[in-house]
């Protein structure tokens, strides 16, 4: 059930960050006071109205912080591609619902009030607020008498289902295909697949506080450079996820010179892994 569409009322009171429970714990929580340690917890409550017609419904909202990052990071490259699409204003059309047009304001007026030459485009600060208010959160209708953390259960499953074929998607790169024979393209989708595997056993390596963004994001930044004679240095910075990554494995990257010597026990230690 799609949250933007309920009365202001509904939505005032399924989103109120007071009154959560957890499989776990029947305590109530604040979703003001929750912390990156319980990325992973779903936390959710009920409610029931009558509709239109009298009937009894039931919802149950969820929020979570992981699917919080996965509906930002969807955001992110949605605002990344509209803002691509406000310098080439003859090339704006109609957007629709997931269309990253709709998060761009088109201005056909001028500043004082007549009409432009050229039509305008911006991103719409507002529209992307309005949606973030909605980050984490999804609502469930149903008239079931199903437990909520069976419904829980059964939600939770389809969004990492759609995040799974979006990483495979976008950060394992694997569409478009660019071969032919049967034997390439089942070796691409093979690759791929195994990468989403070594993903998933290093989130849950780093205890799953972390998003796939993070994640990628810092594996790719953590490159070395050569200094000739002197050693290898890191070029990148250190952060909480780089100590991390570093426990879990074992060793490090980040000192200030590493021999040739450290470089290759580094490596040879990765393979027998």
């Amino acid at each position: 059930h799609s949250l933007k569409k309920m009365k202001k009322a509904q939505q005032d009171v399924l989103l109120d960050p007071t009154g959560w429970k957890t499989e776990k714990s029947q305590k109530f929580f604040d979703l003001r006071e929750i912390d990156s340690e319980s990325r992973s917890t779903i936390y959710y409550k009920e409610s029931e109205w009558l509709d239109e017609k009298g009937l009894k419904q039931r919802f149950v909202v969820t929020f979570s912080l992981k699917y919080q990052d996965y509906l930002r990071n969807i955001r992110e490259r949605q605002i990344n591609r509209a803002l691509a699409k406000t310098k080439t204003p003859s090339a704006y059309s109609k957007k629709n619902q997931n269309d990253p047009k709709r998060l761009i304001k088109a201005q056909h007026t001028t500043p004082e009030g007549e009409i432009a030459e050229q039509l305008s485009l911006d991103l719409d600060l507002e529209q992307i607020q309005k949606e973030e208010k909605f980050d984490g959160f999804y609502c469930i209708s149903t008239n079931l008498d199903a437990s909520p953390e069976d419904l829980i259960k059964v939600n939770s499953r389809r969004w990492e289902i759609e995040e799974t074929f979006r990483i495979m998607k976008s950060e394992m790169k694997a569409r478009p295909v660019y071969l032919r024979r049967d034997n390439r393209i089942q070796a691409h989708f093979l690759t791929c697949f195994l990468s989403l595997l070594i993903y998933r056993i290093l989130e849950k390596k780093l205890g799953q506080k972390y998003s796939v963004h993070e994640i990628i994001g810092t594996l790719k930044s953590m490159t070395v450079i050569n200094e000739q004679n002197k050693g290898y240095r890191p070029c990148y910075t250190r952060t909480k996820l780089t100590d991390t990554l570093h426990e879990v494995f074992g060793f490090r990257t980040d000192w200030e010179i590493m021999s040739q010597k450290e470089i290759k026990k580094i490596i040879k230690k990765s393979k027998t892994k």
